[in-house]
């Protein structure tokens, strides 16, 4: 598609220049101010001697500056380069380095880390304002091309050291194609509460910003302040992760508050069990959107609609879908060794062919060539199957498929049993080593609180529900799984202890 992803603020602010754009940090930015900050922003990076191509930084929190960098950036052809400020100050630095960035715009709250940084580094604040303010608000007028790069995303590391992903125009033309869909439009007020230099964060966002609605930034997680903002902005249209919105349904009262205004809640970028999706149904009564991708794929590909939610009707079955792929999208489940398609209902590795799939990572070529095959098919490192009707379901990440004597278990089927039970409020299912079998099925269990749980009662509750190889022959007890920022569990993270000085590792 001939799609800019700068025409969005562009043409708003001729549009509908006085209707707010953002609001975070307690403010909030009509689209003719974002097209002015975001011009003097361009003149800034002109005068430090960027141009098109030309890679930029930002390690924040969602706040509006931004908005600022990413369309000031796309104003003359350079690429915004979003970090993940979870990581530690020499991860950061080094990602920084890897785009190669010469500027980067750097959240306040994150200040001390400017003395590690390469290139220019602005920190939010006075010293952003002053900086804007020092240019003109001329808009350089570079329009560029539709395969032309203007973001890159960083993966989150859990398959290895973090790589940068290019996304061009065409790409986020997904923001103009799902806008409607998504029933987002000019009176809509969009939460967004994924971290920006996340797909979920910034693709949800250009949606947004697309069809002229309001974004409402979410600089923290806290699951009653959100329940509380869902209410007081009376939020329309949000994109949640399956463990915020879990948490989300868990406090105090969160069932009785007014949703009225609510046209639709995507969840995705993790799995979900269909008792979270039950109780989340039954919390918000709203329609709910599945939505599944990946930030090689610039986000959503496949889609399980509203009416596809339907617990303890006659396709419940289908809640356990990632949904169908748009029209635009390809998929074949493919031998995980090779490229040979698999029959609907065999269990293989996800490859996907749309117009949204990544040119491939900045500066590595070896895993660019890994990661698309012939034809232009995009290896997605998911395991899964289509039924008979196109549905997608998932299985697992291949690396995560634990193997026990000679049969797979796929982790997300004992979870989804697992998560049923009363006492549960979160559970990871995870191999770990045994003589016998190779691997055994272990699960983590995060008790409800005030719910003093054994773990002969959990594994009770999967004899009861679970064939024999796909039973947890152990349960550990945590307080909290740890999570990446997209909401997956990090489950190398738990593997480790038990294969540690084995001279192997799963995953």
């Amino acid at each position: 598609m001939d799609y800019r992803v700068v025409s969005i603020v562009r043409d708003h602010a001729r549009g509908r220049g006085g209707s707010p754009a953002l609001t975070g940090d307690g403010r909030t930015v009509s689209y003719a101010e974002l097209d002015e900050r975001s011009s003097r922003a361009a003149q800034a990076l002109l005068a430090a001697g960027l141009g098109p191509g030309s890679r930029v930084a930002h390690v924040g929190k969602n706040a509006p500056e931004f908005f600022d960098l990413l369309f000031g950036a796309a104003k003359i052809g350079a690429v915004t380069a979003a970090v993940n400020w979870r990581l530690t100050p020499a991860e950061i630095a080094a990602i920084v380095a890897d785009a190669g960035a010469a500027v980067t715009v750097l959240d306040a709250e994150f200040a001390a880390l400017a003395a590690d940084l390469p290139g220019r580094v602005v920190v939010t604040g006075a010293g952003h304002e002053a900086w804007l303010a020092a240019h003109p608000a001329d808009d350089p007028g570079f329009v560029g091309e539709p395969d032309d790069i203007v973001v890159q995303l960083y993966t989150s590391g859990t398959t290895g050291v973090p790589k940068g992903v290019q996304l061009s125009n065409t790409n986020f033309a997904v923001g103009e194609r799902m806008a409607r869909r998504w029933r987002l439009d000019g009176s809509a007020v969009s939460l967004v509460p994924m971290p920006l230099f996340h797909i979920g964060g910034s693709g949800w966002a250009l949606a947004g910003l697309y069809a002229g609605c309001r974004q409402v930034l979410v600089r923290d997680i806290d699951p009653a302040a959100l329940v509380d903002t869902f209410e007081r902005e009376r939020v329309t249209n949000a994109f949640i992760v399956p463990a915020v919105l879990q948490f989300m349904c868990q406090v105090p009262g969160s069932a009785g508050r007014d949703y009225s205004a609510l046209r639709g809640i995507l969840y995705g970028a993790s799995p979900i069990t269909s008792e979270v999706l039950r109780v989340a149904l039954e919390t918000f009564k709203a329609p709910l959107f599945q939505v599944y991708g990946m930030t090689e794929t610039t986000g959503a590909i496949v889609q399980l609609e509203p009416e596809d939610h339907d617990p303890g009707g006659p396709r419940g079955h289908l809640m356990r879908s990632a949904g169908r792929p748009y029209a635009w999208v390809e998929l074949k489940i493919a031998d995980p060794a090779g490229e040979g398609e698999r029959a609907p209902g065999e269990v293989g590795e996800l490859l996907v062919r749309s117009s949204q799939n990544t040119t491939g990572y900045w500066n590595r070529p070896d895993e660019t060539a890994r990661l698309l095959g012939a034809g232009g098919w995009l290896r997605t490192g998911d395991a899964g199957y289509l039924d008979a009707e196109g549905y997608l379901f998932l299985t697992d990440r291949i690396k995560d498929m634990i193997v026990t004597g000679a049969e797979n278990v796929y982790p997300i089927e004992v979870e989804e049993v697992l998560a049923a039970h009363p006492g549960i409020a979160d559970v990871a299912v995870i191999g770990v080593p045994d003589e016998r079998w190779g691997e055994a099925v272990k699960a983590v269990v995060v008790p409800r609180p005030g719910v003093d749980l054994t773990e002969e009662e959990v594994l009770a509750y999967a004899r009861e529900r679970l064939a024999g190889f796909k039973r947890p022959r152990s349960v550990d007890f945590a307080a909290e799984l740890p999570r990446n920022p997209s909401g997956k569990i990090l489950k190398k993270n738990l593997r480790a202890p038990y294969w540690d000085g084995l001279g192997r590792s799963i995953g």
